[in-house]
């Protein structure tokens, strides 16, 4: 059974998710204060086969190289987003406290991918809109929707940023994730985590 530990990081106190199983574990976006992070992997006992990536803003990316290298992990993410890990412009880190370069991703996701990694299977789904290359990781089976910054409790992700598609998210969120089961549960980007059903029935973009 697939179960999942969020970490509040940074300023804009980004969601980073330690997705686990027995002593296998994926990082999602660790955004910031790496030591946060390390210490919760280690009170888990659990080693990271991955890091994957939702999508590639700064406040998603902080702590990549530092997590990619401590414990030898390979980062994933989307071929669409693949040059933002080296460009402070394109990942806006450049208009943040500090500029922001990481290494090339060893594995580039492909829309509607499924992935195995370890114990791990999930269902990579294109939900642009925030950014070009914004992705879900769906784990049916289990019931689980990380989607990053695309949905919200009560609110979706900015789409006034540069790269941002809004003609984009609210089809993209219809399309990949109100389609799933009503008692999938929701772990995004930011805030608190909700359920597809809920969001369904009272997010104020789709009623």
């Amino acid at each position: 059974m697939v179960q999942v530990k969020k970490i509040v990081t940074g300023m804009i106190e980004e969601n980073c998710y330690i997705i686990y199983e027995g002593q296998d574990a994926l990082v999602v976006d660790p955004g910031d204060e790496t030591s946060k992070i390390k210490n919760e992997i280690e009170e888990l006992n659990v080693r990271p086969l991955a890091v994957i990536l939702t999508h590639a803003h700064y406040d998603h990316i902080g702590s990549l190289e530092d997590i990619r290298t401590d414990y030898s992990s390979p980062v994933y993410i989307s071929e669409k987003e693949e040059d933002w890990l080296s460009d402070p412009h394109k990942n806006l880190s450049v208009f943040s406290t500090h500029e922001i370069t990481a290494r090339p991703a060893e594995y580039l996701f492909k829309p509607e991918e499924k992935v195995t990694i370890g114990p791990f299977t999930f269902t990579v789904s294109s939900t642009p809109g925030h950014s070009p290359g914004g992705v879900s990781f769906l784990f049916e089976e289990d019931k689980i929707a990380i989607v990053g910054d695309a949905l919200f409790k009560g609110g979706i992700g900015r789409t006034d940023l540069p790269g941002s598609q809004p003609e984009l998210l609210l089809p993209s969120i219809r399309e990949k994730l109100f389609s799933l089961p009503e008692d999938t549960l929701v772990y995004p980007g930011h805030g608190h985590e909700t359920s597809i059903g809920h969001e369904i029935n009272t997010n104020p973009y789709f009623n």
